[in-house]
This record gives C-alpha cells, structure tokens and sequence, in this order.
C-alpha cells in the first residue's frame, strides 16, 4: 500500500471514529472562525452601509484604504496584533496573547475589510437601483442603506459566508497570535502544517478532508442563498 493510499485509510478512521484530537481541532476552528465573523458582521455591515451614504473629505481615500486592506497577509495582520497584545505592546496588560481570544481579533481584523468593503458595494449598488424613491419619501440616507441591506439580505448571507471561508481558512495570523500551542490554540490549517513537518500525515489528511468538507458546505449554502435570493424575486415579481 503506497504511503499516500495508507494515509488517507488511517485518516477516514479517525474520521469515522471521532478521534478526539481531530474533534477538538475542528471544534475550536469552528468557535475561532465563527465568533471573528460574528463580531466583524456587526461592525462591518453597519460601517459599509454608512460608507455607501456618507460624504466627507477623504472619503475617497477611506474607500480606497478599505479596497486595499482586502489583499493584507494574514501574517502581516497577526504581526500587528502581535505587536499590541505582546508584553511590551499597548494591549499587553489584558495577557491574552497565545489565547484563542487573540486567534478571535486577528481574525476579526483579518476579515472585517471584507465585510465593509462589499457590504459598502452592495449598498452603494442597490441605492442606485431603487434608493431615489425612498429619498423622495423623506426618509434618512442612513435609513435607506439599513433598508437596502436588509432587502438584499441574500447577497448579505453570502458576504458573510466568504468572510468565515476566508476565516477558517487562514493559517498565517493565528498561528503568530495563538502560539499553535498543542490541545489550546491548535486549529485546523496550523495543525495541518505542523504534523505535516513532523511526518504525521494521516491527522494532517484527516483535517485537510474536514477543512474541505467545511469549504463544500460553504459552497452549498452559497448556492442555496442564490436560489433563495432568485426565488424571492420571481416571488416579488408575481
């Protein structure tokens, strides 16, 4: 049996047998990535919607800066977390580096320019389509961006969806920020990579199979929002 035909035999047992190092792994990325793209939403929906209506000097540059905070390394955004949560660092005294909590605002920060920058596009996008005859019915610009979010809820479900794929996925940020300490701030990608170099490729295989089986999941509700997104309108147009 070749090495690979017996890693991925060793790796589905462990799948199928619920080892518990794979389930804690899985639990805690889930927990990390899903608490991040919680508190992101709730930052980065109501700051883009504000961002598709307000006008003030530097708004252009605000918007290019938030375009451009899409492509920032997630290495680059776990040393900058580092930074502030480590000893010598302004948010030292709360002592959670090498936390989960410091895994939650290195991805926090990681996808919130996701967020903003779509949410902001999507809003803008819908004004421009519908938002005149709210303004003339004397409502708030902020009000009409709130409005149009919550009308094009489909499109919101799948920004958030790739936020958290951009989440769990991500290797670089949480292993600076959370040490890959072994039973607490292990996930996903930086197990994958660690018991990768030391030659322990079926729990390596066992998460990467997870990872892709969270990824088609993702993939499916995005198609599902679609339908749901299509079904709504043919809905709306009967």
């Amino acid at each position: 049996m070749s090495a690979f035909a017996e890693s991925f035999h060793t790796a589905a047992r462990l799948i199928l047998h619920a080892d518990s190092v794979l389930v804690h792994t899985v639990a805690l990325s889930l927990t990390v990535s899903g608490s991040a793209t919680l508190i992101a939403s709730c930052l980065g929906l109501a700051f883009g919607a504000w961002m598709a209506v307000a006008h003030f000097p530097g708004h252009r540059q605000l918007t290019l800066f938030v375009n451009t905070m899409l492509a920032l390394p997630a290495v680059v955004v776990g040393l900058i977390v580092y930074l502030l949560l480590s000893r010598s660092g302004p948010l030292g005294v709360f002592g959670i580096l090498f936390t989960p909590t410091a895994m939650v605002v290195a991805q926090t920060i990681l996808v919130l320019p996701i967020i903003v920058a779509l949410t902001r596009q999507l809003v803008a996008d819908a004004l421009r389509d519908g938002g005149d005859q709210l303004l003339s019915m004397g409502a708030r610009p902020l009000t009409c961006a709130l409005l149009m979010l919550l009308h094009s809820r489909w499109a919101v479900l799948t920004v958030l969806i790739a936020a958290f794929g951009r989440a769990i996925s991500e290797v670089g940020a949480v292993m600076i920020v959370g040490g890959n300490i072994d039973g607490f701030t292990r996930v996903i990608t930086t197990t994958i990579a660690l018991e990768t170099s030391k030659g322990d490729l079926p729990l390596a295989m066992a998460l990467g199979i997870v990872l892709l089986v969270v990824v088609a999941v993702l993939n499916m509700l995005l198609g599902l929002t679609r339908r749901g997104g299509q079904g709504s309108a043919l809905a709306g147009v009967r």
